[in-house]
């Protein structure tokens, strides 16, 4: 069999580094149009045009926040991009309602896309960006989208689900309440208010800053960290090494007391508010069946160990006392506006920071799994860069992951275009911010349903 020779690999690799970087940006003293709009439900769209226009529409779905219209997903590379020729747009999504503005978002999207192509003119493609919660909608449109966009690019996106999304939260969450606040009661779901919802976030959080001080506490807050697939790596630390179960605890803690129960809680009451109800439950889950599927098993073993605590007792009383029901019809209806995964229309690249805090990177594991099913796997790739947070990248890596898009749309294969080391080699050679894609598995999603 022939092999190439090094030499010959080399000018490969640089080759696909120029093709996949595309263009390079190009100063221009002529700013961009910026064109606006409302829809019918009453969302906003804007949408910025460069003089130069390179005849690709980028279509951007925003996270979870204030519905106000946004093109971009930092400043950074919305002008990056206009400066390469994209023209880009965006909704706000329907103003009048919850914060999880799913029964509206990918409509929204689509009615955007008709209307700045009234504005100027069709584009030559069309290409669907999505960002944490967004990038639910922009899975969403790559399911639909067949004829309204060419390719989907998806960014530290909730790809599980709302569903899932409540369920492993609700085991964390209560998890905390019955070991760490033992004799109490605080309310977990079907929040009447967002001040409820903050006072429950802020009881828990309390309980976990307390549990700290102890080597019981610390074992007991792991465990709900496992249930919460929280990474052990936080931002301005060195990621700890595999074993070292201490620090990796620390780190996860580092994340409660940044005031992410805070975020959970009010995610929740949104969307709670947008699917009608509580879509989420834990009676009939066996903690000791769901630890057991985690990453994170082993720092939990070792950490009770050390701390002279039994853990398969607090399983049990786990098991014993969940008692949470979903209301069927909120369940229902998040299925049919929060959920993803059913099968893909078109190519979709998704990318996840390894350390994510909000939306855990096990995610992905959990919609390819769903892609697998649908046969739809052969659409989609995915990536991964090392780094802790939520949406953390830099504006290299995320051109570099368009134009490896856009590769995978003028070739018809993927090829090697959605690698870790060519997405690494691609973004280091826009010359920008840096880059740190890596080889990596997500680990299964630790969620009891």
């Amino acid at each position: 069999m022939r092999t190439r020779s090094r030499t010959a690999l080399t000018a490969i690799a640089v080759t696909l580094s120029a093709v996949l970087a595309g263009p390079p940006a190009q100063a221009t003293t002529e700013a961009p149009a910026r064109l606006t709009g409302t829809l019918a439900d009453g969302a906003t769209w804007i949408a910025d045009v460069p003089a130069a226009w390179n005849g690709t529409l980028v279509i951007f779905s925003h996270g979870f926040g204030p519905t106000v219209a946004a093109n971009a997903p930092s400043e950074a590379v919305r002008l990056d991009l206009l400066a390469r020729g994209y023209a880009l747009a965006g909704s706000s999504y329907d103003p009048n309602g919850s914060m999880w503005a799913l029964e509206s978002a990918e409509r929204d999207q689509f009615q955007t896309i008709d209307a700045v192509t009234a504005e100027i003119g069709v584009p030559a493609r069309v290409l669907s960006v999505g960002q944490s919660m967004g990038g639910l909608v922009n899975a969403q449109m790559a399911r639909d989208g067949a004829g309204r966009i060419d390719g989907a690019l998806g960014l530290c996106g909730l790809v599980a689900g709302a569903t899932d999304l409540d369920n492993y939260q609700l085991d964390a969450e209560y998890t905390i309440a019955r070991l760490l606040l033992p004799g109490e009661d605080p309310k977990l779901v079907r929040f009447g208010s967002a001040a409820e919802a903050a006072a429950t976030a802020q009881r828990l959080t309390g309980a976990v800053t307390a549990a700290q001080a102890t080597p019981q506490g610390r074992a007991r807050i792991a465990l709900a960290a496992a249930f919460l697939n929280l990474p052990a790596w936080a931002p301005g630390q060195e990621r700890p090494a595999p074993t070292d179960w201490a620090a990796q605890q620390e780190q996860q803690y580092a994340w409660f007391a940044q005031g992410i129960l805070s975020f959970v809680e009010g995610g929740r009451y949104a969307i709670e508010q947008s699917v009608g109800g509580n879509n989420s439950w834990n009676k009939g889950v066996s903690y000791e069946r769901l630890l057991a599927g985690s990453v994170h098993a082993p720092q939990v073993h070792a950490l009770y160990r050390a701390a002279g605590l039994d853990l398969r007792a607090d399983l049990a009383s786990l098991t014993a006392g969940a008692a949470v029901t979903a209301d069927p019809a909120a369940v229902r209806t998040a299925a049919r506006t929060s959920s993803a995964g059913q099968g893909l229309a078109v190519p979709l690249l998704n990318v996840h920071t390894i350390a994510d805090n909000l939306v855990p990177v096990e995610q992905q594991s959990r919609f390819a799994a769903r892609i697998r099913a649908a046969g739809d796997s052969s659409l989609l790739r995915q990536a991964y860069v090392a780094r802790p947070g939520h949406c953390t990248f830099t504006t290299a890596e995320t051109v570099a992951a368009l134009h490896a898009l856009e590769h995978r749309l003028d070739t018809g294969h993927w090829g090697a275009s959605a690698t870790a080391a060519a997405l690494q080699t691609s973004a280091t050679a826009l010359g920008l911010d840096g880059a740190a894609y890596i080889p990596y598995h997500p680990a299964p999603l630790t969620v009891g349903r």
